[in-house]
């Protein structure tokens, strides 16, 4: 392992001025810590912020719910607001990782959480993300579980993480604080795609930290749920996923959220999708028709053909799930 300095922050500013010196956020550490070993990341300094008050979850004014960056992925899945608001951020979560896991990783860490793939985290092997420059080795290796939507020339590398899938779903916002004050970024635009820099996947400033996440205020009733395909049914990323929310009154989709993961090289939103939904009466004929628009675009590897057609079944599953029409 890389020499580094450690550092636990007392308080936010402490822990701003450590993060604006170039030091890096820990708390806890489940995906920075295994980088760490394998020598993927090699940071000089680390600042722990697990002192910071960041563990709240609590209901905005506008009626959504804020989760502090330090909630733990366990808090978080079984926190009774969460339950009753977005099943569908709790059975995401629930469906991450290993219990051990979720009781220590937190939110904020659950979304920078960096990419699977095995040539990322093979130093011996060409990463764009990993050495800028240097090539992609999954573009002709071994890609059955990579992106085929929002990839580049320069990296088909998935985003791992199932929370993030329902933010996205659900159009939330990132709370960041930094040198300069506070700010708030759309999840949509928080994950970057990697287009020709793969090696930045976040819109993080030097030294900003993430505070929370903000799921907004959505009408109700409203009906969600997250489904995850994958190769074997525990500690497994997925090949497929489907977040879905739904707010149907008068027997009449009113409005709707979809968002997929496993697919693309960021939690990818659905817009056709959910605009396919919307105005129409739930029915079977209605979820397989608004699913077939689910892998729009996308651009398949060598081994990865078999994800655009178990992207729509996987979508079309959960709309009948949550919409309630077999």
């Amino acid at each position: 392992m890389h020499p580094f300095t450690y550092t636990r922050a007392s308080d936010t500013r402490e822990a701003l001025n450590a993060g604006r010196r170039g030091g890096r956020y820990i708390a806890g550490g489940t995906t920075l810590v295994d980088l760490m070993r394998e020598t993927v990341e090699r940071p000089d300094s680390l600042v722990d912020i697990s002192d910071l008050p960041l563990r709240e979850v609590r209901a905005t004014e506008g009626g959504g719910l804020r989760i502090g960056a330090l909630v733990t992925m366990a808090e978080t899945a079984a926190h009774p607001k969460v339950r009753a608001l977005y099943p569908v951020v709790s059975e995401s979560l629930e469906l991450s990782a290993s219990a051990q896991l979720r009781n220590m990783a937190t939110i904020g860490g659950n979304i920078m959480q960096r990419t699977r793939c095995t040539y990322f985290r093979d130093v011996t092997a060409a990463c764009n993300k990993r050495e800028p420059g240097s090539g992609c080795a999954a573009l002709k290796g071994h890609n059955r579980t990579h992106a085929i939507l929002g990839t580049s020339d320069a990296c088909v590398a998935t985003h791992p993480s199932d929370a993030a899938v329902a933010f996205a779903a659900l159009e939330a916002t990132v709370h960041l604080l930094g040198p300069n004050g506070e700010r708030r970024i759309a999840f949509a635009d928080f994950l970057l795609r990697p287009g020709s820099t793969p090696n930045r996947e976040q819109a993080l400033r030097q030294g900003e930290l993430i505070t929370a996440v903000e799921i907004p205020a959505l009408p109700r009733p409203l009906r969600s749920g997250y489904l995850k395909v994958r190769d074997r049914q525990s500690y497994e990323f997925a090949l497929t996923s489907a977040a879905v929310a739904l707010h149907i009154r008068g027997g009449v989709v009113r409005e709707a959220r979809v968002a997929a993961g496993g697919v693309g090289t960021v939690p990818w939103k659905l817009p056709a999708v959910e605009r396919h939904l919307v105005g129409e009466r739930p029915s079977a004929a209605l979820w397989t028709a608004a699913a077939e628009k689910a892998a729009a675009g996308a651009r398949t590897l060598q081994h990865n053909g078999f994800k655009p057609e178990l992207l729509k079944r996987t979508v079309e599953r959960q709309l009948r799930v949550v919409g309630g029409t077999k």
